[in-house]
């Protein structure tokens, strides 16, 4: 198995003697340099139980100083081997995986705009748990931090999903609900990209060709839950063949682009990447629908 190896700055490996824990450690009896480190890394991906990959993550992470920087050159070294999970058959661990970096990464982003961030006025705070406050002013101000368009999105799915698990004890009526608001922000990134996205495909149509342009694309309107198609999909994602491979197979953020290029709900809206790629993953099985409305195969 020939590995591409990506600049990790520190390695967290022990030698067989030394591992306390030989399930989750990063073993090592050889050199232990890059390219060894980077093996040992993919090995375990291929090998552990997908029970054991959120442990995993955080085990491994908290052995290192920089958790995120890590974190980074994980998901920068599964997303290079590719190749060795589709070779292998097993591209639902490269799937699985790759969710639980994106959610690591979120959390260690989330604490650290917390951590820098000044005390907010009670004013700008939508609503009060036990141990934390929901303020959609801090959120706007750390969506601002970040580049990447999918962190943007996962970090706001993130913090809508633990607005609506807390335990709320105190709400601001002066201000929208905060899940309202995060949603809303989420719409609006989404549209402003595919505005930008759309402009950028017509300016080279018109710069390739000035002729008449093509039909708009026509997207399928779904009269009904989100989550029977996705879920049909993850079915062929997720079910193994006669042959060996899932009748689809590709990535969760690739199948969740598809079809937010090609469906729009029952109102004729813009479907959210972020909430499809939640309902395409294989652990969020309470996000399937129920027994009398999954398409069967």
């Amino acid at each position: 198995m020939t590995v591409k190896s990506t600049p990790f700055p520190e390695f967290s490996s022990v030698t067989t003697s030394q591992s306390l824990n030989p399930v989750l450690d990063i073993i090592i009896d050889d050199n232990v340099n890059l390219e060894n480190y980077c093996k040992a890394l993919i090995q375990k991906v291929l090998e552990l139980p997908h029970s054991k990959f959120g442990l995993f993550i955080n085990y491994q992470s908290e052995l290192v100083k920089d958790e995120l920087k890590w974190i980074n050159k994980l998901e920068k070294l599964i997303t290079i081997n590719e190749d060795i999970f589709i070779e292998n058959k097993v591209i639902c661990r490269y799937n699985k995986m790759y969710h639980f970096i994106e959610k690591k990464r979120e959390y260690l982003q989330s604490i650290s705009a917390k951590s820098n961030t000044k005390a907010t006025p009670k004013r700008l705070i939508n609503a009060d748990a036990d141990d934390r406050h929901f303020s959609f002013f801090e959120v706007k101000n750390h969506i601002e931090t970040l580049e990447n368009f999918n962190e943007k999105i996962i970090y706001l799915t993130e913090e809508i999903f633990e607005y609506k698990q807390a335990d709320i004890i105190s709400v601001n009526s002066k201000l929208q609900a905060y899940d309202e608001q995060c949603n809303q922000l989420i719409e609006k990134l989404q549209t402003i990209r595919r505005m930008k996205t759309d402009f950028e495909k017509e300016k080279a149509q018109n710069e390739n060709n000035p002729g008449p342009t093509e039909n708009p694309k026509i997207k399928l309107q779904l009269n009904g839950p989100i989550n029977i198609v996705t879920n049909a999909f993850k079915q062929m994602m997720v079910n193994i063949k006669p042959n060996g491979k899932p009748y689809i197979q590709y990535k969760i953020k690739d199948v969740a682009q598809f079809i937010c290029d090609n469906f729009v709900d029952e109102n004729g809206q813009l479907l959210s990447q972020a909430t499809i790629q939640t309902y395409l993953s294989p652990n969020r099985t309470d996000k399937d629908p129920n027994s009398d409305s999954v398409v069967r195969f």
